[in-house]
């Protein structure tokens, strides 16, 4: 299928960098705090435009205006506001950062990250992460996962896939899921090395065809065949890449819903997933949202939250 991103965000129009770093600093003075003026600015200017209303402030009133964000707002409505702040590829390996600190480690924070990535991203945040954090972010996670699922993390990290613009090759894509088939549901037990060499070197364009060309010589799907022969983290990694190479607004849906779906929100993932995608693909997240659930984004996020970070999330969404 051909999938076509449909960003929420875009650059504003008529954007005045200056007059939106005064309506900021307006908000944020005396008595209180207009929260709802930061929204109606941060929420409905592109990311290069708030990196312009940085710049702005810092020059107009010699302050910096995400510590004057961070000392007006407070919980997850600044968590909202702080990440649309950062530059992208910078709120993503703080995410990364965070989700390997302190004891345990987020898998799932990795697999969302790193395994719905295409290789020129990887490189951008690897080459990021090192900047911010002195430390690179392989090594990083090799001390902080182990087995199979440390070797696919690494060999994604390292940057081994194919690039967008590499042609798709059907008669190598036939031999891949040969060796797919040999490695797993033909054998006693699996050749996880196979899977993980497959699925971190071909571009996802080539996984495409390797897929359909799994169920033509098996009679099953790459999802049965991986639920068959993976479990915990592994197995949680290659859906994350089977479903993005078949539809990433599908794979987001899905982890959106799964945020808000049972007892207590996952406000990091809500949050990480409406910003990070909202000059992305926000809007075909919506659309496959509603397809495979039933009911608007917008409906399960107003139940989800509330006050000024339920406000903020909507504007995001194009619905303020």
């Amino acid at each position: 299928m051909d999938y076509k991103p449909v960003p929420c965000i875009v650059p504003h129009t008529n954007f005045d960098a200056s007059g939106d770093s005064q309506d900021l600093r307006a908000a944020m003075q005396g008595l209180g705090t207009d929260e709802q003026q930061i929204i109606d600015v941060l929420a409905t200017r592109s990311n290069a435009q708030r990196q312009e209303m940085i710049a702005a402030y810092l020059s107009e009133f010699d302050r910096d205006l995400i510590e004057d964000l961070k000392g007006e707002l407070g919980g997850t409505f600044e968590d909202v506001i702080i990440a649309l702040m950062l530059p992208p590829v910078e709120y993503l390996c703080k995410q990364l950062h965070g989700a390997m600190a302190g004891i345990g480690t987020n898998e799932a924070t990795l697999v969302e990250i790193l395994c719905t990535k295409s290789n020129e991203q990887m490189h951008e945040i690897v080459a990021t992460y090192e900047r911010l954090y002195e430390r690179p972010l392989a090594e990083q996670m090799g001390s902080e996962t182990s087995g199979f699922f440390r070797r696919l993390l690494t060999l994604i990290v390292t940057g081994v896939r194919d690039d967008l613009d590499t042609p798709v090759d059907p008669e190598k894509a036939k031999e891949q899921a040969a060796e797919l088939y040999a490695a797993g549901e033909a054998k006693l037990g699996t050749d996880e090395g196979v899977f993980n060499r497959i699925m971190s070197h071909a571009s996802f364009n080539q996984l495409r065809l390797v897929f359909d060309e799994y169920k033509s010589l098996s009679g099953q799907t790459i999802e049965q065949a991986i639920k068959h022969e993976m479990a915990d983290e592994l197995h949680e990694a290659m859906m994350a890449i089977v479903e993005c190479v078949q539809s990433p607004a599908a794979f987001f849906a899905n982890r959106l819903y799964k945020a808000m779906n049972g007892a207590g929100t996952d406000d990091k993932t809500l949050i990480r997933i409406i910003v990070s995608r909202s000059e992305i693909d926000l809007e075909t997240i919506k659309d496959e949202f509603e397809r495979i659930y039933n009911r608007t984004l917008l409906s399960a996020i107003v139940a989800e939250t509330s006050g000024d970070y339920r406000a903020a999330l909507v504007a995001l969404l194009g619905a303020a």
